[in-house]
């Protein structure tokens, strides 16, 4: 009997602690499953000498300086992938980066930071056209 009991002690203990566990980030505030919402910034490069391998090999250099602004929470840059040509695709373009931020505020502080503004003076001369999509999550998707 004093086995069954151990048991029953202990099984008791166990659904306390755990309950305890998944009651903490409710009661500090943060739930873990909660949406949050970002803002995304996605900019595409055509250069002005499209073939120039050097000229895309400067932007992609200057586009890693960015990863330095601290409003940056990744920073990724690509060029267009080979994948199968459809009406809807454009890959056009010879460069692209793509950054997150945690709200319009960093992204809006992003833009008039030193290294950004450092990066347009010196890799402008690079491209004849940039067009950017910026987007704000939807946290209840």
């Amino acid at each position: 009997m004093q086995h069954k009991n151990k048991r029953a002690h202990t099984r008791r203990r166990f659904i306390k602690n755990a309950a305890v566990l998944a009651a903490s980030p409710a009661m500090i505030g943060q739930h873990p499953a909660a949406p949050r919402q970002q803002v995304i910034h996605h900019v595409f490069f055509w250069l002005k000498n499209p073939d120039a391998e050097a000229d895309k090999k400067e932007l992609i250099a200057g586009l890693k300086t960015l990863k330095a602004v601290p409003q940056v929470r990744q920073l990724l840059i690509g060029t267009p992938a080979s994948t199968v040509k459809r009406e809807v695709v454009d890959n056009s373009f010879q460069v692209s980066e793509l950054m997150y931020f945690n709200s319009t505020k960093d992204q809006d502080d992003y833009q008039v930071h030193p290294l950004h503004k450092a990066f347009v003076e010196k890799c402008s001369h690079l491209w004849e056209r940039v067009v950017v999509y910026d987007m704000i999550t939807d946290s209840t998707v």
